[in-house]
């Protein structure tokens, strides 16, 4: 008999994305993102950073004063986009653990995804995230928050 508590391709590639986040060394907002096909295979992979080449200790993290961390962040959906390396990403689904910035949601939709699923929308009702939604919803693109029983998944290194 196969194993039925398996997790679902959304929680799956929701735990890719949150994997990725751990990839990002900002200390106050870690954000992950996962782009796959209409076949569920990845695509890509992106977490909030700096661009190569940039320093992790030569620019500033800090969020208020003033030098701030966001002239220089590349977000995480952006990262992916960049990161596929010039494959379609038309009609991929974007799997992101914050819901995504107006100047994110522009390049999702110049790339041709069609779905985003997300864990938080925290910054709900702000000008930016209005505006992100009103464009996603004038092109087009479905987004959903991710609603699943599961609560966490663990990762172990010692397999025997």
């Amino acid at each position: 008999m196969k194993r039925s508590d398996y997790i679902s391709w959304d929680e799956y590639f929701m735990g890719v994305a949150l994997l990725a986040a751990k990839r990002s060394k900002d200390p106050s907002t870690q954000v992950g993102a996962c782009i796959v096909d209409q076949r569920n295979i990845i695509l890509s992979t992106g977490y909030n950073g700096f661009p190569y080449g940039c320093s992790d200790d030569e620019y500033p993290w800090a969020r208020e004063g003033e030098e701030t961390k966001y002239p220089f962040v590349v977000h995480s959906e952006l990262n992916a986009i960049l990161n596929s390396n010039g494959k379609s990403l038309t009609g991929a689904k974007l799997y992101v653990s914050l819901f995504p910035c107006n100047e994110c949601a522009k390049a999702i939709i110049q790339s041709g995804i069609r779905e985003i699923i997300y864990l938080s929308d925290k910054y709900a009702g702000t000008p930016e995230n209005c505006a992100s939604k009103r464009m996603l919803d004038s092109a087009g693109v479905v987004y959903r928050k991710l609603c699943t029983p599961t609560q966490k998944l663990e990762l172990n290194f010692a397999v025997e």
